[in-house]
């Protein structure tokens, strides 16, 4: 069966009209015939939204029971039955109840696309997990519910739902998106114009990228080299130079002109020799560039212009910047340069920018690249001066008579021109040639191919074995000059990339990439096994179509060791290549054994933090568990003395004492019995629907009494949490606040609603907590300051983080205006609640209680 194809529309925030326009849709492909069911959406209560499910056959819903309350979640076993054409499911990136058939909602689409159904979805940018910590950073809400980057990637067709900021916090004013007590904290948090910017921006971004893969795997799908300027992409031509930081900088500027702008560096390593490059440089304008937003690329080829065109054509560039010629004027007489012979050749499609610079004309110190080993117009000249040099010579000496020798001299000058120019082939022609033309000519009997004199017969011989001589030399010199630069390149780039892996800067993806890009080929990738019988498999790859079954499947197979191949596919290379490919492959080896190495090291590092928790709780416990022990101990043994005579009042005290120290010695159990759940992962939170009004209160009881100012509001939304979980979170934070709060300053418990969470803020008065201590106080064992033994074990944060991260909330330290510290837990909320609330309720002054 087919798989489904998968559309989605992709939004920058809440409130875009996703769902809209995807029931828009859906209502076009019921009045074209389509059979299209609705397997689950969500209009939250939004009128404009709910009107549009009339007309479509909704699949009901699965109920689920999950901690006394019912859900519904889709039922992916009816739709299934239904087996539809199209099916409209809506938020992707939802995760469903415990009991579901599957853990995510995307996971729910794959089994629909699998059936061969086609699915319409939806899902907003800051729900991409890739995202997760940028999305964070604009809005401070770390996202819970996410789905991988690589689902959205792989649908058929995303259509971005887009709205100015402007307009979206219109309609949140309108309350056309949430219910209208939440529209004024929601507008002041989460829905500001620069969050929805930033997020708008990075959805418009993610959108382009995805359409610019698109746009390459149908250009090499189709074999297009011809450049589409669909995006301006500024190929920088380095050389090496102190220029080259110019240049980077000139094209920064060149990209900033133009709407999503990129910016590639490419230094090529000519196999000629002819070019010098300071590795230093090199990676003074590398990290530069990437400074700036560009990437950086290294490249071999014969042929400079060539090869900086042909890499211009594959990344589908619009524009090439070089600097101006740093040669001289008298070096021009050995062709017109990189920079002109580029402009030529770049036809219709690439501008090419000539930037002026500080070095120009201060010279190269060595001639223009040229393409083989002697070039080709030396080679052409070459065979133009060892053929025509002999007959115009033979033609000019008819009408002079100077001699045999001096005729033999002049013969032997146009083939040693000839060998200098051209080589050994020309030089043969030019020596073959010559001395038929000098017996014919000039050599007694004339115009007769035979030689009267044997003298001259030995002249003739030494002037040929002289030619040829002079252009084996020049052939030869030439073949070393070539072998010798060609190894320099080797060199430079296998240097460049040992620095790179040796300083940990290339994963093993990126040194694949590398590989395809240097070696110009379609895809590579790293094959391995455990044992000769064993299927491979591939441990990276990089490019489109690698080969992942075999390494003999490949154009070209590097093995690497006895289990391990490096294979590419695009073409065959020549067998000097395959040097630098496999220290390329021995390199890629190493990355990924080092990533291996990383990985067990994360976990031994795991490991003995699990140790460093044990050790800490050993202390604990023969510490701090000790002391109420031995007070309750001693308390006991007093009243069962029959030495003493207790009075009512002492022994008031004596149990007051015990009774107190078998509370504390129940809170530390109980902390410590929590952390290890937490340590352990066994925590599993039954989330339900609960008004935090209700648990707050219940946190309270174990403070001293007027030490608690209350402030949570009877209107706030409901929150979907552990009741316990949540109770023991709070507790935990106000007894430490009640803890470090100065005598007649009470502790604050507030709550207020932003957007879709609900925030409780435990606030005191206390010494306050630095910047770099705030993360640490929340780390088990952990007492700040000069607190003594006896105020606890330090895992009270500890704790309660971890129940606020089980139930999907968050745990943060802020610090008090005026002095303090202040605890912020972060809830998700449950939705908006069943029942209407009063009327004015949203903006009357809550309730202020003290405990």
């Amino acid at each position: 069966m087919a798989r489904g194809k998968l559309r989605i529309y992709l939004g920058a925030a809440p409130g875009v009209g996703k769902t809209y326009a995807m029931l828009a849709e859906a209502h076009r492909r019921v009045e074209r015939g389509t059979d299209c069911v609705v397997a689950v959406v969500e209009h939250y209560g939004r009128p404009r939204t709910e009107v549009l499910l009339h007309g479509l056959e909704q699949v009901p819903r699965r109920q689920l029971e999950h901690r006394g309350a019912t859900f519904g979640e889709m039922d992916v076993d009816a739709v299934l039955r239904r087996a539809p054409a199209v099916a409209l499911v809506d938020e992707l990136a939802h995760t469903n109840v415990p009991g579901s058939r599957n853990t995510k909602r995307w996971q729910d689409v794959e089994e629909l696309l699998a059936a061969g159904i086609d699915v319409i979805s939806t899902v907003n940018i800051q729900h991409l997990e890739s995202l997760g910590d940028v999305v964070e950073s604009i809005t401070g809400v770390r996202q819970r519910e996410t789905v991988p980057d690589e689902v959205v990637r792989r649908a058929d067709q995303i259509e971005l739902v887009d709205m100015s900021p402007q307009a979206l916090r219109r309609r949140m004013a309108h309350g056309n998106i949430y219910q209208p007590d939440k529209v004024d904290a929601a507008l002041s948090n989460y829905f500001r114009p620069g969050n929805l910017t930033a997020l708008r921006e990075l959805a418009l971004l993610w959108v382009a990228d995805r359409v610019d893969e698109y746009l390459n795997a149908y250009r090499s799908e189709h074999r297009v080299s011809k450049i589409w300027g669909s995006r301006e992409r500024i190929v920088v031509g380095l050389t090496g130079g102190p220029e080259g930081r110019t240049l980077i900088r000139r094209a920064a500027r060149l990209a900033e002109k133009g709407a999503g702008g990129e910016v590639l560096a490419v230094y090529i390593a000519r196999s000629d020799g002819l070019t010098s490059a300071s590795p230093k440089e090199l990676a003074v304008q590398r990290t530069l560039v990437e400074d700036l937003g560009g990437t950086f690329h290294h490249v071999v080829g014969d042929d400079v212009p060539a090869a900086l065109l042909d890499f211009a054509r594959g990344v589908n560039a619009t524009q090439i910047v070089l600097g101006s010629s740093r040669r001289k004027a008298w070096q021009y007489v050995f062709g017109p340069g990189v920079g002109a012979t580029v402009a030529r050749d770049s036809g219709p499609d690439l501008d090419v920018h000539i930037v002026t610079h500080e070095e120009v004309a201060k010279g190269r110190g060595l001639p223009v690249a040229r393409g083989g080993r002697l070039g080709r117009a030396r080679i052409v000249w070459g065979w133009a001066v060892g053929l025509a040099g002999p007959v115009v010579l033979a033609v000019l000496l008819n009408s002079v008579d100077l001699g045999l020798a001096n005729d033999m001299m002049l013969f032997l000058a146009v083939t040693v021109a000839a060998a200098l120019l051209g080589g050994l082939p020309p030089a043969l022609a030019s020596a073959a040639l010559g001395s038929l033309l000098l017996n014919y000519f000039h050599t007694p009997p004339l115009h007769r191919l035979t030689v009267a004199d044997p003298r001259n017969v030995v002249a003739i011989a030494i002037f040929f074995g002289v030619a040829m001589a002079v252009a084996s030399v020049v052939d030869l010199a030439a073949r070393r000059t070539h072998q010798a630069a060609r190894l320099r390149a080797e060199s430079e780039i296998l240097s460049f990339l040992a620095g790179n892996v040796l300083r940990g800067e290339t994963s093993l993806e990126e040194l694949l990439e590398r590989v395809r890009e240097t070696f110009a080929m379609e895809s590579a990738a790293l094959l391995e096994r455990e044992s000769d019988v064993a299927p491979w498999t591939c441990a990276g790859r990089a490019g489109l179509g690698p080969p992942l079954e075999r390494p003999e499947d490949a154009d070209v197979d590097m093995p690497v060791g006895d289990h391990m191949a490096l294979a590419l596919t695009g073409r065959v290379l020549p067998a000097e290549d395959r040097r630098v490919l496999a220290a390329f492959a021995a390199q890629a080896a190493v990355v990924l054994d080092r990533r291996r190495l990383r990985e067990e090291a994360d976990r031994a590092r795991a490991l003995a933090e699990g140790n460093r928790i044990r050790t800490a709780l050993l202390a604990a416990v023969s510490h701090d568990l000790r002391t109420p022990l031995a007070g309750i101990k001693a308390a006991v043994s007093s009243l069962r003395s029959d030495d003493v005579s207790w009075s009512e009042e002492d022994q008031a005290e004596l149990l007051e004492g015990i009774e107190e120290g078998a509370d504390r010695l129940d809170h530390l159990v109980g902390n410590l019995l929590d952390m290890s759940r937490l340590q352990t992962g066994t925590v599993t939170p039954l989330i339900r629907e609960i008004d935090v009004d209700e648990v707050v209160p219940m946190a309270l009881g174990g403070v001293p009494e007027d030490s608690v100012e209350l402030d949570v509001p009877e209107t706030l939304p409901m929150v979907a949490v552990d009741p316990g979980l949540l109770e023991r979170s709070v507790a935990n934070l106000v007894e430490n606040a009640v803890k470090y709060s100065p005598r007649g300053r009470r502790v604050l418990v507030s709550a207020s609603a932003i957007a879709d969470r609900v925030e409780v803020r435990v606030v005191d008065r206390g010494p306050g907590v630095p910047d770099e201590a705030k993360d640490r106080i929340f780390e088990p064992f952990q007492r700040y300051g000069d607190a003594p033994r006896g105020a606890g074990v330090g895992l009270g944060l500890a704790v309660a983080r971890g129940f606020a991260e089980a139930m999907g909330g968050t745990l943060n330290a802020e610090d008090t205006p005026g002095g303090g510290l202040t605890m912020v837990l972060t809830l998700r909320a449950a939705g908006p609640r069943s029942q209407p609330l009063p009327s004015g309720a949203g903006s009357a002054e809550p309730e202020r209680q003290t405990l």
